[in-house]
């Protein structure tokens, strides 16, 4: 199992994959012309997963990985990888 940040159109989405490639989305952001949207995946109603008004991108992403959207998939001790991948076509 992985962890990591996928570039696409306007910002990047938080994903997780298993061990035959599928990937599932947990989380990211979006830049708009008000600053920076983020959210981080749940099963139920849970609002304070997402916020709008970010001031940077870094403050989005670490917003996002701080609720370990990946745990919802019973995934424990998992690092997100430092650089991000290229958005798919």
């Amino acid at each position: 199992m992985s962890v990591f940040w996928r570039d696409v159109k306007r910002g990047q989405n938080l994903y997780i994959d298993d061990v035959e490639g599928k990937e599932e989305v947990i989380g990211g952001y979006r830049e708009n012309k008000l600053g920076i949207d983020a959210y981080a995946r749940t099963f139920g109603y849970e609002p304070e997963r997402s916020r709008k008004g970010f001031d940077s991108v870094e403050a989005a992403k670490l917003f996002v990985e701080s609720f370990c959207p990946w745990e919802i998939f019973g995934v424990r001790d998992v690092m997100v990888e430092l650089e991000s991948r290229a958005k798919l076509d």
